[in-house]
């Protein structure tokens, strides 16, 4: 499992125990820094709980307790309720002993037809010549997942990349450089903005408290559009609502987090 690491689909996948348990191995190329990227590591509980379940992750609702270092881990998941049209099941990710990732889901079966109603936000289905591209070297000094993601900024609400503040708001293209998204990485995602307090002049690690999320639709092939918003920032305190759409103009992910600006 340690091997093509950019590939998402590889780098989080979990291998089987027999028990309910499964051990996954936390790639670098998937971090912030030295700590594994949030929403990467939803990815890879959800991966270990939609093959428990035989079922695709509807719903995850996670606390973040103690960050993992990059390498092994271990995965224990509890089946809570097995329904017929929704399974619900506990994943906690361990490593050495220490519970760092506790989360709780909800698998089903996601719907493949036309929704009856949609309001998506209106974004270009892909990013303009003026979007901002966080694969370049200055970039990755603040947001080292470009090596694995292409990832491009509305330049219009980043007011942080030219030094200025403006609303902790945000608009995003993301797809993973190796390969078209599938689910897991609609999930991922959801997560993947550069904190919105950067545009307030807060440009320390902002761990993620709590996080709850929605899967809608599995992602078509291209680019998916990310809106990022927040409602308050007290103190310390944040939160972050994301809206994942994808290449067609579905509904993929619906996230929200509380987090800890540290900057």
């Amino acid at each position: 499992m340690s091997e093509a690491p950019d590939h998402f689909s590889a780098a989080s996948a979990v291998r089987p125990l027999g028990d309910g348990s499964y051990v996954a191995h936390l790639h670098p190329h998937w971090a912030i820094g030295d700590k594994p990227h949030g929403g990467y590591l939803l990815a890879v509980l959800a991966r270990a709980a939609a093959e428990r379940a035989g079922r695709a992750p509807l719903t995850i609702s996670a606390h973040f307790l103690s960050a993992p270092r990059v390498g092994p881990v271990l995965i224990r998941t509890e089946l809570l309720k097995s329904g017929r049209t929704v399974t619900a099941l506990r994943a906690v990710l361990e490593q050495s002993g220490r519970t760092c990732v506790d989360a709780t889901l909800g698998l089903g079966d996601l719907p493949t037809d036309e929704p009856a109603w949609s309001d998506v936000p209106d974004m270009p289905v892909n990013p303009p010549s003026g979007a901002l591209d966080l694969g370049t070297s200055e970039a990755r000094k603040f947001f080292s997942l470009s090596r694995v993601c292409d990832v491009r900024l509305d330049p219009a609400d980043a007011h942080f990349v030219h030094g200025g503040t403006g609303a902790p708001r945000l608009r995003l293209w993301v797809k993973p450089r190796a390969e078209q998204p599938d689910l897991f990485f609609g999930l991922t995602a959801g997560d993947i903005t550069v904190p919105v307090t950067f545009n307030l002049g807060r440009r320390g690690w902002a761990p993620t408290v709590q996080l709850t999320a929605l899967m809608r639709a599995e992602p078509a092939n291209g680019w998916l559009r990310l809106v990022v918003n927040c409602a308050a920032v007290h103190g310390a305190w944040f939160d972050e609502d994301v809206t994942v759409v994808d290449s067609v103009g579905r509904l993929i992910c619906q996230s929200r987090q509380l987090a800890l600006s540290t900057g």
